[in-house]
Formats: structure tokens, C-alpha cells, sequence
């Protein structure tokens, strides 16, 4: 199940500045990354990735690394998947806060995800890159500000695609649900994944923060029980 789109309109500004800018540059990363060596690339990743062990140690680029690991990607689908559920949910929740508040929040949902996973697994030797922290706080924050929208999905039945609209409040739960079996594996019994999931079980709990980061109005409807 992929997200296509979301089918409401922007309430406050028609263009997501900051979620294309996100978009943008990450994708400008990715391109620079192709460009490296093998060897470079992974200093790279072991410099300003994410890695717990070296969080705690206060080695490589420390905390700042938590800001800087979500700009890097380990590959285009890695990139693709991430960039699409941005888009997809990012563009109303910067509608409702504003493009600088929004880009404040996406940055604390992200470093939010990477402190959970230092929390979590300190001895994790393994950098962790991405922004699919950050967009699990956005896809929180959709969840909470619109959770009556509907987003058109992509699903394969017997290889036939189809395009069926889903509540947003179903989506996320099923997204937020199946990360938490394999970070509980993880957490008791070491197992190890490619994928980050307490970085996105971090950046899902940093979206009960967003109402901090609303426009004045919105922040007026959502406490008035009026669509935001």
C-alpha cells in the first residue's frame, strides 16, 4: 500500500515551499552521493550519519549528526519512498503551520528520531540515514491535525493496480503499527535491520509537539474542534 496523494486543498498558501525545498535537496545529496567512491561514501555515512555508539561517545559529528543524517540516503528507492510520503503529507501539514515553523518541526521530529534510536540501542555501531524519522513525525502531525482526510493509495490485487482513497487515520496506524514488533526485536533480542525503526517510532512521537509549531489560525480551529 503506497500513498499517491492527498485529496483535500491547502486551507492558508498553495505552495509548499519548504516541503519541494526538502524534496530538492535531498535529492541534490543523493545525486552528489553517486558520484563518490565506495570508500568516501561510506566515511560519509560513518562521519555524519547517525550512530548511537558514536553519539554517546561524542565521536564523528556527535549530535550534530542527528540533523545531518537526514539529508543522507542509502540508495534512489531509499530517496523515492522517503520523498513520496513527504510530499504526500507534508504539503498540508506546512499549510497549516507556515513554511519556517513547518521546517522547525520537521528538524526536531528528525533529531527526535535519532535520539530515540541512541535511547533505544546505545551500542549500535551502524549509522542511520534518512529522513524517514522526520517524515513519520509529518505523517504524525497529519494524523492529528487531519485525521478525517483521505489519502488515494496505490494497491496490487493479483498484479492489478488500483487507486483506492484510504482515511488517513488508517493509513498511519497501519504504518506506525508494524514498526513496533521489529523494534521490540531489536530492543530484546539484538536483532538487526536495515531499517530504522525506532528512528521512526521517535519521529512519529515528536508530531504531539505540532501544535506548538501551528499558524495562530489553525491553531484556533483545531482548538475550536473545527477543521484545521
Amino acid at each position: 500500500m503506497f500513498p499517491i496523494n492527498d485529496t483535500e486543498p491547502n486551507r492558508y498558501s498553495a505552495f509548499p515551499f519548504i516541503t519541494l525545498m526538502l524534496i530538492l535537496i535531498n535529492t541534490m545529496i543523493l545525486i552528489w552521493e553517486l558520484t563518490l567512491p565506495t570508500e568516501t561514501l561510506d566515511r560519509i555515512f560513518d562521519v555524519y550519519g547517525s550512530t548511537p555508539s558514536l553519539i554517546w561517545a561524542r565521536q564523528g559529528a556527535g549530535v550534530i549528526s542527528t540533523i545531518t543524517s537526514m539529508f543522507l540516503h542509502g540508495g534512489i528507492f531509499h530517496l523515492l519512498g522517503n520523498m513520496l510520503f513527504l510530499w504526500v503529507f507534508g504539503r498540508r501539514v506546512e499549510d497549516a503551520c507556515g513554511p519556517m515553523r513547518y521546517l522547525m518541526f520537521y528538524i526536531l521530529a528528525g533529531t527526535s528520531s535519532d535520539v530515540m534510536t541512541a535511547l533505544a540501542m546505545p551500542k549500535m555501531d551502524i549509522p542511520g540515514v534518512g529522513a524517514s524519522g522526520a517524515i513519520f513525525g509529518v505523517m504524525g502531525a497529519y494524523l492529528l491535525l487531519f485525521p478525517g482526510g483521505y489519502i488515494r493509495t496505490l494497491w496490487f490485487i493479483y498484479f492489478i493496480p488500483t487507486w483506492p482513497k484510504v482515511r488517513a487515520f488508517w493509513f498511519v496506524l497501519y504504518y506506525l503499527l508494524i514498526q513496533i514488533p521489529p523494534a521490540l526485536d531489536t530492543y530484546m533480542n539484538g536483532v538487526e535491520y536495515s531499517t530504522g525503526y525506532w528512528a521512526h517510532l521517535g519521529g512519529f512521537f515528536a508530531c504531539f509537539s505540532i501544535l506548538l509549531f501551528l499558524r495562530p489560525e489553525a491553531f484556533a480551529r483545531y482548538m475550536s474542534n473545527v477543521s484545521v
